[in-house]
């Protein structure tokens, strides 16, 4: 999640950069992370973007109802749509929207933990100093009443998750996000006035409010991290992961969930104890034969060609099936910490112009970076939080980007990514 846009128009910022004429958008352009739901306005834009497909995140309590609504019009349906979407008739919406419902760490101290031991929701206690006491027990430096009178009311955390939990049954392609940690985050100074607002930004982020002090002890932002990360577990829902100089708590937080679930790895030894044209039963198990059931009242199905087999039935696991890390913005020692084979989860990279190459730092690690990231694991997103022209931009950019340094023609690497998405979301 990046801080809004300058106050340029987008259409402006776009006839200045100007489109390729030869970028392949009829690939299939996607995009993994964005926040147009935090400038309504720009939805209506949604629909005649040169992308694909927007994976919209939600953040915090106000725009979770937002990105189901924009989900309920454009959602995407059918995983096939990605590489060749049908053509809408008339006054019908495009479907362009992977939804993603969760709650950014920014505004975690916002939940306290009710299925704690040492729960703050002692309902013998005036609600004044449940929820000093609460802001006292998540905030650092330890705030003053003044402060902690600005702040909402907290709310517990089963109650989020269990909105979540139906929010993700109703709609079969969400995923779970925008979730995670951030070392550097500071709770913005009081609440934005109205005069104060941006004009047509959703209510509840900074709103150009100054940063104070106070930040969320990292204990508490993984407790909500993990509590959303279970529940994607839970739904076999893949997760959209924000991390902000804690790449290293981040891990150990994703990493103790999977533990005593790892794969099995085989040593390259064993490997070669294998005789030498044994036969390998290693793949037969994933396939199956197709049958035909033909017209109905058919009482045996028609043997068609071997292909993939069946999917089993989800199993329910305390951790993710796959995870992105959004933005990723470590360095190339800790992306491969992510690759090591016994990892039961699948690990996807996404990057963007907003973040990865915004700055010194980020640009001279990037080519490093992408060069290490398996092919079929990297994605490309925006992170912006405008829908449009602008977005299409930084799309078409980070994708060309990465092409170079992959050594991937254009036609390739969309293609490449789009395949990659698709696994992401879908499986």
């Amino acid at each position: 999640m990046c801080p809004p846009t300058d106050g340029q128009a987008p259409s402006q910022r776009a006839g200045e950069l100007g489109f390729s004429d030869d970028f392949p958008w009829h690939v299939g352009v996607c995009d993994a992370h964005c926040h147009p739901t935090d400038t309504m306005a720009s939805i209506a834009s949604v629909g005649g973007m040169r992308a694909r497909v927007l994976t919209i995140m939600a953040t915090r309590s106000q725009d979770q109802e937002l990105v189901a609504a924009v989900a309920a019009d454009h959602g995407v349906t059918d995983q096939g749509w990605l590489s060749s979407p049908p053509s809408p008739s008339a006054g019908q919406a495009v479907e362009k929207v992977v939804p993603a419902f969760g709650w950014h760490p920014w505004f975690s101290y916002q939940f306290y933990d009710d299925d704690a031991a040492e729960s703050t929701s002692d309902l013998s206690e005036a609600a004044g100093a449940r929820k000093a006491k609460h802001y006292t027990a998540v905030l650092s430096p330890v705030p003053d009443a003044d402060f902690i009178s600005s702040l909402p009311e907290p709310q517990p955390l089963s109650g989020f998750i269990a909105e979540t939990r139906q929010r993700l049954l109703a709609h079969p392609a969400a995923i779970v996000g925008e979730i995670g940690l951030d070392k550097a985050f500071r709770l913005p100074w009081g609440t934005a006035k109205p005069s104060e607002r941006e004009e047509g930004l959703t209510p509840g982020g900074r709103e150009g409010r100054m940063l104070s002090p106070y930040h969320v002890k990292m204990p508490h932002q993984v407790q909500v991290l993990k509590t959303q990360l279970r529940l994607a577990g839970e739904l076999g829902r893949p997760v959209s992961v924000h991390g902000v100089q804690a790449h290293g708590v981040l891990y150990d937080a994703i990493s103790s969930l999977w533990k005593g679930h790892e794969k099995e790895v085989v040593s390259r030894r064993k490997q070669k104890m294998v005789a030498a044209g044994a036969e390998d039963f290693s793949s037969s198990e994933d396939e199956d034969e197709d049958f035909d059931w033909g017209a109905e009242g058919d009482t045996e199905p028609q043997r068609t060609t071997k292909s993939k087999a069946l999917p089993k039935p989800y199993e329910p696991k305390p951790f993710p099936p796959r995870i992105c890390l959004h933005s990723f913005s470590g360095p190339v020692q800790m992306l491969k910490q992510y690759l090591n084979p016994a990892i039961p989860a699948r690990i996807f990279f996404s990057c963007s112009m907003v973040v990865n190459l915004a700055t010194a730092g980020g640009e001279s690690k990037f080519a490093d970076v992408i060069r290490a990231c398996p092919d079929d694991q990297l994605l490309v997103e925006s992170d912006l939080h405008t829908a449009g022209d602008e977005m299409d931009l930084v799309l078409e950019q980070m994708y060309t980007k990465v092409c170079q340094v992959k050594g991937w023609t254009l036609l390739e690497g969309v293609e490449r990514i789009r395949n990659n998405y698709r696994d992401f979301i879908f499986g």
